[in-house]
């Protein structure tokens, strides 16, 4: 089956083969789909290779042969994107997240717009941990994990801004008290349902809840992303 035109995003790269490259893209009509780009490592596929960078919007033209595809052309939409620093390493957490949680030739249109949106977001001056907990909350939902946060899991009460919520990656948020480890005020899980922006303190919380959620949903393994970014934010 032949693909042109197909907007993606390079999400991972690897060496295949003496001259290749294996890529996992994100796609907005077909979803994560493997792709293999065959002589981009030769002097002669420089010029394309340069293209097969993270975080830059693509046309790509392909050739579907089973589980892979074969790369038949690439030209940007954009201009290029280039995220430093710890941007760039919020950009590979979301590059790993979407390609540790989906499975290939699934799919989400509304996940590669939300994906496009958030590299948008991680180019301009908000906070850094609010794009992330923002991206994090709008995956799970495409992937059909949607976050329970306007009622707690008990009772089915709503959520009370003054009460403080454990949040429990199976069922949603449980009343808890203040000192309990993972205690968030209910105002704080309101604030993410209605995308408003937390304390710099909340986030921190936020950040705490979304990893359990995502070891939760990961089948309790873990993101090298998260073990880079704890290094670089220990080093400060």
């Amino acid at each position: 089956m032949r693909i042109d035109q197909q907007p993606a995003y390079v999400l991972h790269a690897r060496p295949y083969r003496e001259t290749s490259l294996l890529l996992e893209c994100l796609t907005r009509e077909h979803g994560r789909v493997g792709v293999v780009a065959r002589g981009v490592r030769s002097e002669k596929g420089r010029a394309q290779r340069a293209l097969l960078e993270p975080f830059q919007r693509l046309a790509m033209d392909l050739l579907m042969r089973g589980e892979l595809a074969t790369l038949r052309g690439a030209e940007p939409l954009d201009a290029p994107r280039r995220l430093l620093g710890d941007h760039g390493l919020a950009g590979l957490y979301v590059n790993e997240l979407v390609v540790r949680l989906t499975g290939r030739q699934d799919p989400h249109p509304d996940m590669f717009d939300n994906y496009a949106l958030t590299l948008v977001r991680l180019s301009g001056t908000e906070p850094l941990a609010w794009t992330l907990r923002r991206f994090e909350r709008d995956f799970l939902q495409a992937l059909g994990y949607a976050l329970v946060l306007d009622h707690d899991a008990v009772t089915g009460a709503a959520i009370d801004p003054d009460m403080y919520y454990r949040y429990h990656a199976e069922s949603g948020p449980m009343p808890c008290m203040a000192g309990d480890a993972g205690a968030l005020r209910g105002e704080v899980l309101l604030a993410l349902a209605h995308d408003r922006l937390p304390g710099p303190t909340d986030l921190q919380l936020l950040r705490g809840m979304m990893r359990e959620v995502i070891r939760f949903h990961l089948g309790g393994g873990e993101l090298r992303a998260w073990q880079v970014l704890s290094a670089a934010m220990s080093r400060r």
